[in-house]
């Protein structure tokens, strides 16, 4: 059986087979923490419960050695998972050699370098576990809604957002390229089937290490006929608070494992606020209050407050360390000090982080120029003022690709929409109506210097029953990570591929 089946077993004598993740010693026993892909718990091997050879072996476990326990399930709710097992038995399949990850802090650059045992810790079991109920969720919702799975091809003789960040290749002597994007050909394939999705690996060659920048991800496409811009939002917003439910629903010992803020995910299952892109510039200069509160305004109490919790912090740890300094305490204080210290440490990295971007933000907010693109640090202060994800939408139409279509009121706008996450996580969705007029569609390619040859068969989509249609593109990794708390989606994805990083 498995540990994820514990609960249905209590006070019965089961078998596991897994790795011991963790191991401590006390006097007579030994505590093992076993994993089995399906969860953790404790298996407390007891001197007077074992044979002298398997307690021996108990003792003499290394880290991620492969094991066969026997015992007894017992209830507790101090353990993780809320049961442990007492054990009566233990069988060596792997003695595993020196792990080379242990309980201690490692550097991004260690953990990177070893991503395929990194994988195994618990915070990455966990991230992966969400990650999996996050695809299983995207192919319930989509398949309840009578869309049809699609595939775009990989291999692509179209940029579909310019050709600076694509990765080239030889097709066959052809020159070619790895997709950016499957959505041009997912619009050709919602005319034929109404209503389709695209999940797969996309690329981008851009040389960023930024944390919200792979080079390898995947992304979930649609493509409606007969959809408006409004129609996409609708399904956008519907879409995403299915998602942040089901997470909600499925991952609660995940989600407490990693110490994600549940709370925050709940208060995001609620209606999107709609802005137009012109309001947010009035909102991220300061010039236009969200429910009485300014940008700049708390921005400046988000600085301060940081400075002072940063002040009590430092104080804090100066304390603590001068207490385990004099001695005379127990070993189990010097531990509850040693792991306080580590945990402030480990606080102060984000408010000084805090400290140094905030004034930069506001500087940046207070500058920005009407038609530019909003940065990360321009989304992270727009944002601040909501719980919910929010819609920027009808954008200036230098800034946006070529294929969406033109507001009627104002030629200057495009029907485009983001979705920015909260938290300072930015940018998930990206999304527009579709221009659908062959003649303005041909005038833009030639106005951004593009191939009209190499889109002749996309805009046979105008010449043959073109209709009104819409879609979006979210990233999962993106998503993964806001759902996650994770400050980098390289944290998202088993093996990220990113500037810099092609091994493992």
């Amino acid at each position: 059986m498995q540990i994820a089946q514990l609960s249905e077993h209590l006070g019965q004598e089961v078998i596991l087979k897994g790795w011991v993740s963790n191991k401590r010693k006390g006097k007579g026993l030994a505590f093992l923490l076993l994993r089995d892909g399906s969860g953790f718990t404790q298996c407390v091997v007891d001197a007077n419960n074992v044979s002298d050879k398997n307690m021996e072996l108990a003792l003499d476990l290394s880290l991620e050695s492969a094991v066969i326990v026997k015992g007894s399930v017992v209830k507790d709710d101090r353990q993780v998972g809320g049961y442990e097992l007492s054990v009566k038995e233990i069988e060596l399949i792997h003695q595993s050699e020196e792990y080379p990850i242990s309980n201690k802090e490692h550097g991004v650059d260690f953990l990177m370098q070893n991503r395929h045992l990194w994988l195994r810790s618990k915070k990455q079991w966990a991230k992966m576990r969400i990650r999996n109920t996050i695809i299983y969720g995207i192919h319930s919702y989509f398949q309840q809604k009578g869309f049809v799975q699609m595939d775009a091809p990989l291999f692509t003789a179209n940029a579909c957002e310019g050709t600076t960040t694509l990765f080239h290749t030889d097709f066959y002597g052809e020159e070619a390229f790895l997709s950016q994007s499957g959505q041009l050909y997912g619009e050709a394939m919602a005319m034929a089937m109404g209503k389709i999705y695209t999940f797969g690996p996309t690329f981008r060659a851009e040389k960023s290490k930024t944390r919200r920048h792979l080079s390898e991800f995947w992304m979930i496409e649609p493509e409606m006929a007969f959809y408006d811009l409004e129609m996409n939002m609708d399904l956008i917003e519907d879409f995403m608070r299915f998602l942040v439910r089901r997470v909600v629903e499925c991952c609660k010992e995940e989600l407490a494992l990693i110490g994600r803020d549940i709370d925050s995910l709940i208060k995001s299952d609620a209606v999107f606020p709609r802005l137009t892109y012109t309001d947010a510039v009035s909102i991220l200069r300061g010039e236009k209050e969200v429910n009485g509160l300014s940008s700049l305004k708390v921005l400046e109490e988000d600085l301060t407050n940081a400075k002072s919790k940063l002040e009590s912090n430092l104080s804090e740890i100066e304390e603590r360390e001068a207490n385990i300094a004099k001695g005379g305490l127990k070993k189990g204080v010097v531990n509850f000090n040693k792991n306080k210290i580590a945990n402030l440490s480990a606080e102060n990295k984000v408010l000084e982080e805090a400290c140094r971007n905030i004034p930069s933000w506001i500087v940046s907010a207070k500058s920005f120029k009407e038609g530019e693109d909003f940065g990360g640090s321009d989304e992270t202060v727009l944002t601040r003022l909501f719980e919910t994800p929010i819609m920027v939408y009808n954008w200036p139409k230098g800034i946006k690709a070529f294929y969406m279509k033109e507001c009627e009121e104002d030629a200057r706008f495009v029907k485009g929409v983001d979705v920015l996450a909260p938290e300072g996580y930015g940018e998930i969705v990206g999304g527009a109506e579709r221009e659908n007029k062959l003649e303005i569609l041909q005038s833009k390619i030639k106005e951004h210097e593009l191939s009209e040859e190499d889109f002749k068969w996309y805009l046979d989509l105008r010449r043959y029953g073109s209709v009104p249609h819409a879609g979006f593109g979210i990233g999962l990794e993106r998503f993964v990570a806001w759902m996650t708390g994770s400050k980098h989606v390289r944290e998202t994805i088993p093996f990220p591929r990113m500037y810099g990083n092609l091994m493992p």
